[in-house]
């Protein structure tokens, strides 16, 4: 387990020297299956694989669950010694943090909106450490979960306007078998609010399977979304379609243009999000 940026470059340094691929997975730990299916994709494309554990600070608010976000680093450990994971880098924050630490990085246009709006900063917060950790390990290939399809669209612009020279992978959302997205925020719900939490995939898959029907209107769309959530008795925060890349809002789906679904909405005190592609 490394600890240090030292130990990245180092470590970096002699998988280069030997013409090995490197693949990165970022998380935040409290690893799931999810998690590992990301894992798998890493192996399948680089001899190499890292997986980053880091609760980071800086992408929570005052207000939300920074102390209280769910730590298993050694469950984490052996899950990613079961998929073949090649180190795992565990910082401290004052490491990634460091006294008199004052650059972050901003992506513009895929920030606005959404979790954007919801959440101010935490974009700029996951921008800034995922650009570290880029720059850290210097991977051919980073793979994210689109259940954080935001997050996604603005690591994949960073990517890109950086022209820092790795592949930003999405790999679609893993499901319970009831249909929840796999998330670590899962572990908050009581056993009461997991049953209705369904209710945001359920939406969703609604919507898809109308639109797949024929239905373009996404006034209508998000109608059929939310009318589990109102069901549930679960409060939306916000239920939006989006086009994909851009992630300008969509009023109509149209020949052409790829269109996702994305929703927040609050169980209690617990947040969760979902999206799913419409047709």
């Amino acid at each position: 387990m490394l600890e240090t940026p030292e130990a990245v470059r180092q470590w970096a340094r002699e998988r280069q020297r030997l013409g090995q691929r490197i693949a990165l997975v970022p998380t935040m730990g409290f690893l799931h299956e999810g998690h590992v299916s990301l894992m798998h994709e890493a192996r399948a494309r680089a001899e190499a694989v890292a997986v980053s554990i880091f609760v980071n600070p800086t992408q929570f608010g005052p207000k939300e669950d920074l102390t209280r976000y769910p730590r298993d680093l050694e469950g984490d450990s052996k899950k990613c010694e079961a998929a073949g994971v090649s180190v795992i880098y565990a910082p401290q924050p004052a490491t990634v943090y460091p006294p008199g630490y004052q650059t972050y990085v901003n992506v513009e246009n895929a920030s606005k909106g959404m979790d954007g709006d919801r959440r101010p900063g935490h974009f700029r917060g996951v921008a800034t450490v995922v650009t570290k950790l880029l720059a850290l390990f210097r991977p051919d290939v980073a793979i994210f979960g689109e259940k954080d399809y935001q997050q996604l669209q603005v690591i994949t612009a960073l990517a890109r306007d950086l022209e820092l020279g790795v592949e930003i992978v999405g790999m679609p959302t893993k499901r319970e078998a009831d249909g929840l997205a796999m998330s670590s925020r899962n572990s908050y719900l009581s056993p009461g609010d997991r049953q209705r939490a369904v209710a945001l995939s359920k939406g969703l898959f609604a919507a898809q399977a109308a639109a797949k029907a024929g239905e373009t209107e996404v006034a209508k769309l998000i109608d059929l979304a939310r009318a589990p959530l109102v069901a549930a008795e679960i409060r939306e925060e916000y239920l939006e379609v989006r086009a994909v890349g851009s992630l300008a809002p969509l009023t109509r789906l149209e020949n052409g243009v790829q269109a996702r679904m994305l929703m927040a909405a609050f169980l209690g005190t617990t947040r969760l999000i979902d999206n799913l592609s419409l047709p």
